[in-house]
């Protein structure tokens, strides 16, 4: 069965790129356009890994993942940022609020799917 992702981006063309790249190496994809999205379909869907973008409308993603990390049913979910943000600031702030990998755009797909493949073990 396939491992299933959450993608989180405001950007719909973002969210088609990444979402081609993992469905060529065989992930199943949920997408979502903000943070309170994404919340919103954890309720009803259950997944693997998230991968999110940083500055969204609606719920950025270090309040996503503060979020996710104090549901006891998600906490242990590695999430990804994959972001414009490189200050490292901006890539303390994720790791403390709980992303276990930083990437930034433009990113590789192979290091993206390595990433992914590392944290899925």
């Amino acid at each position: 069965m396939a491992k299933k992702i959450l993608v989180i981006d405001d950007s719909a063309v973002f969210r088609k790129i990444i979402s081609v790249h993992l469905k060529n190496a065989d992930y199943e994809l949920v997408e979502a356009s903000d943070g309170v999205d994404a919340l919103n379909k954890l309720t009803t869907t259950s997944v693997d890994l998230i991968v999110s973008d940083m500055n969204m409308p609606n719920m950025d993603g270090i309040t996503f993942i503060k979020k996710v990390k104090e549901d006891p049913k998600h906490k242990f979910i590695p999430i990804i940022m994959l972001t414009t943000e490189s200050q490292p600031e901006k890539k303390k702030l994720g790791m403390d609020a709980g992303a276990r990998a930083w990437l930034t755009k433009p990113f590789s797909p192979e290091e993206l799917i390595e990433t992914i493949s590392k944290l899925m073990i």
